[in-house]
């Protein structure tokens, strides 16, 4: 028989960031690993904004989603992984990939939002230098 699983100590124990917005895109969970990858302890996120590690140029795109996102109870990325870029607390670009699961009442009714979050940073930037390396090498052997 399966025991329940402590999901506080398992937000703990993973690598990957996990964040909890409410209806609002109030930041209500935030665990270590987040603090690890954006830099903000959860004293420092807890009932702030996801503006805090959404890059202005996409907050209005963002929210647009999100809000739709509230008011009908769907989203188009239950299963996809999204990239998107993000930023730390020190203003720093990163790039991330995450999987979004909606969260709701005892009544059914949609009450917040989680993020399942990891830094894909250090692999957008090979991928962008190999795919640069290999445009010269195809120019310079047509050449």
């Amino acid at each position: 028989m399966q025991s329940a699983i402590d999901f506080q100590q398992l937000a703990n124990a993973i690598g990957d960031a996990i964040i909890i917005s409410d209806a609002a895109g109030s930041i209500t969970f935030w665990n270590p690993a987040a603090q690890r990858m954006f830099g903000f302890t959860s004293d420092e996120a807890l009932g702030q904004s996801l503006d805090l590690i959404i890059p202005e140029r996409l907050r209005g795109r963002h929210w647009d989603g999100y809000h739709k996102t509230m008011a009908t109870g769907e989203t188009r990325y239950g299963n996809d992984v999204l990239r998107v870029p993000a930023v730390d607390k020190d203003g720093r670009s990163m790039s991330i990939a995450f999987t979004v699961a909606l969260l709701h009442s005892p009544q059914q009714e949609l009450t917040a939002i989680v993020a399942v979050i990891r830094d894909e940073t250090s692999r957008f930037q090979e991928d962008r230098l190999l795919r640069k390396r290999l445009a010269e090498l195809e120019a310079s052997a047509g050449a």
